[in-house]
């Protein structure tokens, strides 16, 4: 049962979000998603040290498929993170860099690989022992 003190005030939101203005919730949630999106850490992660070519970017990056790197390039151009030039030559060639909006990601997109470089034995024991408890009850 509520106190009287308590009956009389509205919940106040704790958390990261709570410093901003609610209207702006729903904005800064797909911004975080997209930020922490793991293809979108990583080529941000790959564009610090300047622009690349698709092919360039794709060899980069393990695992990241055609059709996915096509999208989280695509995704990183609208919220203007990620430039695309095209060049007028033969062969014709595309290069993909960070913006300055995209360079202020990279402390905590570097951050982020980082602690996870440095954690990954850690991890990976955690996740072993975890499976191995699990397993075990019915």
């Amino acid at each position: 049962m509520a106190t009287e003190s308590q009956a009389g005030r509205a919940a106040v939101p704790a958390g990261p979000c709570s410093r901003w203005p609610a209207e702006q919730g729903e904005t800064i949630r797909q911004i975080v998603e997209r930020a922490g999106d793991k293809w979108a850490v990583l080529v941000i992660g790959t564009l610090e040290s300047g622009p690349l070519r698709y092919t360039d970017l794709q060899r980069s990056i393990p695992g990241i498929s055609q059709r996915m790197l096509t999208h989280t390039l695509r995704q990183l151009r609208r919220d203007g993170l990620v430039t695309r030039t095209a060049y007028p030559e033969v062969p014709p060639r595309v290069e993909y860099a960070l913006t300055d909006l995209g360079a202020t990601l990279l402390v905590a997109v570097t951050a982020l690989i980082d602690w996870a470089g440095t954690h990954h034995d850690e991890i990976s024991r955690n996740r072993s022992h975890f499976d191995e408890q699990t397993a075990k009850k019915p």
